[in-house]
């Protein structure tokens, strides 16, 4: 089953780039928090919902949202554990190499995470830096957020689907395959707006 849809979300990226064109210049990733109350594979206690059963999705998306790497895991797994698989699944796709500015918030601000990215060869690393301890409230000091809304809004759209929002699947194939089918939705949408472009009445 994985498989199918492994090919399917394969075909929508690979018909995206030859049609539109995937822009690599400015990558972002981050992690997403939802319900699995049936537990199962791949969950876990979680930090944002009293410990209750939910598990979680890092994407990896182009500089317009379109996803181009993904991993899962319990919802208590920190977004940084998360970014090693999420870039190897991005490579499996031969897509690495033309990553010029990886974006990250705070929550991967460490040396581990900054020493992992290099190491695949990604030079150009904005990464939020956290806030020292201590800072008054009213001296808050500015801190660069980098390129990160194109996969906020991108894991809004993917929320935006009830079997992901609220999983009941116990095995991480079948969440795979879930999240691999919303992808594709995603992406044949841009498509299919991308075709229909000049026939929309223009915005007054």
């Amino acid at each position: 089953m994985a498989g199918v849809f492994d090919a399917l979300v394969a075909e929508a990226l690979h018909a995206y780039d030859r049609v539109i064109g995937l822009d690599l210049s400015e990558v972002a990733i981050d992690g997403s928090l939802h319900k699995a109350p049936c537990g199962g594979e791949g969950t876990g206690p979680s930090p944002v919902d009293r410990g209750k059963t939910g598990w979680k999705w890092s994407i990896a998306t182009d500089r317009f949202g379109i996803p181009i790497g993904w991993a899962t895991d319990g919802a208590n797994r920190h977004d940084s554990i998360l970014l090693p698989p999420t870039l190897r699944d991005v490579a499996s796709r031969g897509l690495i190499e033309e990553i010029e500015t990886l974006h990250l918030d705070r929550g991967y601000d460490n040396n581990v995470v900054r020493n992992h990215v290099a190491s695949v060869g990604i030079d150009d690393l904005v990464c939020a830096r956290k806030r020292a301890p201590g800072k008054a409230a009213g001296k808050k000091k500015s801190l660069p957020l980098g390129l990160r809304w194109p996969v906020e809004r991108t894991n809004s759209w993917l929320s935006n689907f009830g079997g992901l929002r609220r999983n009941t699947d116990r095995f991480v194939a079948q969440r795979l395959a879930q999240l691999a089918l919303a992808i594709t939705l995603v992406i044949t949408i841009k498509l299919v707006k991308w075709a229909d472009r000049w026939n929309r009445e223009p915005s007054t």
